[in-house]
């Protein structure tokens, strides 16, 4: 197919769809196209490299299926076959290279946690807890072979003399024994537990402990020297590659960490093992790969490593004793870690299963298994380049292979679009070489986690471009790519599906009315300042002098838009309020009013697209008010499909006529005067009175009961001399102010009729 032609097919597919919708007009797109995005996804089969781009990567398949949900340790046995110590049923199982399993020995105690090989075919069984090291003959024969101190053993390792090396716990004691049995204290480590053990090339004793996490390097007589101080808290196996190179898993397990499950006795050592969990069957492994941080800084100290969050670490130790970190992970604890034929390295982690591989130098970390189980917790290199591995959680036996399977598949994650949606078109970027094919199917459903209750998977979308989404009308919806080719490998790169969410309705979930009076200065503005939200009714806008002045420096925020400094305006009344679009529409809002005891509606103003409006109360009469604001998705949707939202604002009190002062009566008493007085407003409550004696300073009056609540106050002002020199002021508590003299009606009367008679000659 064309270019030209793809493009009219997508756009048809669009233009369809679009006219076949009745929701919001703006289209989602869901795009997978980054590392990221597809680490979201369960593939099987397929490898993710660093740029992003999903091939066929290695075969797996499983060779048994355990009824044990642990599984610790795995040597090789004869014949190609494989001894698994596992947990909680203390059994020792050999699996043949057909998968047949057989139970070899079922120990009293509940954990194997170590295994080594012994003379004649047999192998040393070390069982926990309060248990001992048995020997097992290749008929699965047992007899006890040393019993140490400690609750827990944890690891064996045997010399080329054939002495046995037992790693303990909870006193972290290392124990020599002789093929006779007898064992003594090799050496005290003055850690809880000593978890690994292994050799080096010159014969030296390798131990790995818990509590503090370190390595250390034991020479034939008991003299050891800490090659490691890792800074977390254990180290849980080594492994020396052909080299003489020592790698060290370390984790940060602690108690009550995910990663630690409690075993039989109450006093258990904190280790990283894995918690028991309810699974379901699944019988692929995932191939994909994350980005993990690795360094190769060999400068790194103690105290910069496990304190940052990481839940692991593999250490990497040379010949000559200089270390680096070559892994690292804030998601995932290692377990185990192997050699790949390649020569690159293998970890095994929990607790989503994930196998990694770190290759090159600088070290680039690549996720090449996903088990399915939690953790992946031990390796076995085998004869042909085949990589063995056990699992926790539940405990099975995998076979990872060299080369490319055949096909593989990714199921992207559930993409929740919040609401029932109808489905656009799906499109898809990469490449399929001759004999390689891409499908790309959809399922979608109403529960969060597909089940019986979902789409089935639908017909191949085989038109790359674009092609309409088949299933069926839902919130929730999934992909699935099938990769297949044998003499090459096809490459997907991105997916995305278009989807329109079923328009909702907008709400109003608050608004403020603020204090009368109460306004804020643009923040912005430029030459005069000017009042947010206040667009027009009067001539001018600007804030007084006197506003300015007294205005407080703290603003508030409308949404993402900064409002400036809090100031005072007489006859403004200011509000805000917050809304909410499920579909992320623009919103725009319409403000009403109404008196208290009106039905009428009216209208402030219309098509706002700010939070934020200021009225000019003096255009209305005084009374008590409430405010409506309508929310409507219009800007973002056709009028046959807009919704709009509303709610109604708390009652309010617009005053804007002053307290009227009505002087009731005036008497003397020898030298003293009595002004009796009184101050009433129709609307608002009386909040301060204030009188000056010869022009000077304004000074309060109280009313007769004590404080000022009310719509009529009575007041008495007691004064030496004559009261015509007394101004009096009322302010009542939306800050209306009037004054007045302190002289009766009657005389108030006669003074400015002599005033306006003066006027007239």
């Amino acid at each position: 197919m064309s270019h030209r032609n793809a493009r009219l097919v997508l756009a048809a597919v669009i233009a369809s769809v679009a006219a076949a919708l009745v929701s919001a007009s703006t289209p989602v797109f869901w795009q997978v196209a980054t590392r990221a995005d597809l680490l979201k996804g369960e593939v099987d089969n397929l490898s993710l490299d660093n740029d992003g781009r999903l091939s066929l990567g290695p075969p797996t398949s499983l060779i048994h299926d355990s009824s044990a949900p642990f599984l610790w340790a795995m040597i090789p046995g004869p014949d190609g076959s494989v001894v698994v110590g596992s947990g909680n049923e203390g059994k020792v199982f050999r699996v043949d290279k057909d998968g047949k399993a057989a139970t070899l020995y079922d120990a009293s105690e509940l954990e194997v946690h170590a295994l080594a090989p012994a003379p004649g075919g047999g192998l040393y069984v070390a069982a926990s807890p309060d248990g001992q090291v048995y020997r097992v003959d290749a008929k699965g024969t047992a007899t006890p072979f040393f019993k140490p101190e400690g609750k827990y053993i944890w690891s064996l390792a045997v010399d080329t003399s054939g002495n046995v090396f037992a790693g303990t716990g909870e006193k972290g004691l290392i124990y020599k024994i002789t093929p006779e049995g007898k064992g003594t204290v090799f050496y005290k480590t003055r850690s809880t537990n000593v978890m690994a053990l292994t050799f080096d090339k010159a014969g030296n004793l390798l131990a790995g402990t818990e509590s503090p996490g370190r390595v250390f390097r034991i020479d034939r007589g008991g003299q050891a020297f800490v090659l490691l101080e890792s800074g977390f808290r254990e180290i849980h196996s080594l492994r020396l590659d052909d080299k003489g190179v020592i790698y060290a898993t370390a984790v940060a397990a602690k108690a009550g960490s995910d990663d630690r499950a409690p075993e039989a006795g109450p006093s258990e050592p904190a280790r990283a093992v894995p918690v028991p969990l309810v699974t379901t069957e699944i019988t692929g492994i995932s191939i994909i790969d994350v980005g993990v941080s690795a360094t190769t800084d060999a400068k790194a100290t103690p105290a910069k490593i496990g304190l940052r969050g990481s839940k692991g670490a593999v250490y990497r130790i040379l010949p000559d004793g200089l270390w680096d970190t070559v892994w690292e992970s804030s998601d995932d604890t290692p377990y185990d870690v192997a050699f790949a034929p390649d020569g690159s390295l293998l970890i095994g982690t929990g607790n989503k299963g994930k196998i990694f591989r770190v290759a090159g130098d600088p070290p680039q970390v690549t996720l090449v298994g996903r088990a399915p189980a939690q953790q992946v917790t031990g390796f076995l290199t085998m004869p042909g380049g085949d990589t063995l591995f056990v699992t926790s959680n539940p405990g099975k036996v995998f076979r990872l292979s060299p080369g490319r399977a055949d096909r593989g598949t990714y199921e992207s994650d559930i993409r929740d679009t919040q609401t029932v949606s109808s489905w656009g078109a799906i499109s898809w970027k990469g490449t399929t070489p001759p004999g390689t094919q891409i499908d790309l199917r959809t399922r979608s459903g109403n529960s969060q986690t597909p089940d019986d209750t979902w789409s089935p998977w639908s017909e191949p979308y085989r038109n790359q471009d674009g092609q309409q989404i088949q299933s069926p009308k839902a919130r929730y919806l999934q992909w699935q790519a099938t990769l297949t080719g044998k003499a090459a490998s096809p490459v997907l790169t991105s997916v995305t599906a278009a989807y329109l969410q079923r328009n909702l309705r907008p709400r109003v979930t608050l608004i403020t009315v603020y204090p009368a009076g109460i306004v804020f200065q643009k923040p912005y503005s430029t030459g005069e300042a000017e009042i947010s939200g206040f667009e027009d009714g009067w001539p001018d806008t600007r804030p007084s002098p006197t506003a300015l002045a007294a205005g407080s420096p703290g603003g508030i925020s409308i949404g993402a838009s900064p409002i400036g400094r809090r100031i005072f305006q007489k006859g403004l009344q200011a509000f805000t309020w917050k809304a909410e679009d499920d579909n992320d529409d623009k919103l725009l809002y319409d403000v009403l009013y109404r008196r208290e005891a009106d039905t009428t509606w009216k209208t402030l103003k219309r098509g706002l697209a700010d939070q934020l409006f200021v009225w000019d109360t003096t255009s209305v009469p005084d009374g008590t008010y409430i405010l409506r604001i309508v929310a409507s998705d219009s800007a973002s949707n056709p009028p046959s499909s807009s919704l709009a939202g509303e709610a109604d604002s708390a009652a309010f009190d617009v005053d804007n006529t002053p307290p009227t002062i009505r002087v009731t009566g005036i008497r003397r008493e020898g030298g003293r005067t009595t002004v009796s007085f009184e101050v009433t407003d129709d609307q608002s409550a009386i909040q301060r009175m204030d009188y000056s004696l010869d022009a000077n300073r304004w000074r309060p009056i109280y009313p007769k009961d004590g404080i000022c609540d009310s719509r009529l106050e009575q007041f008495e002002l007691v004064l030496e001399g004559d009261p015509a020199s007394v101004v009096l002021r009322a302010m009542d508590a939306m800050s209306n102010v009037s004054t007045a003299r302190a002289e009766m009606a009657e005389k108030r009367e006669a003074r400015v009729g002599r005033q306006e008679g003066k006027v007239g000659r």
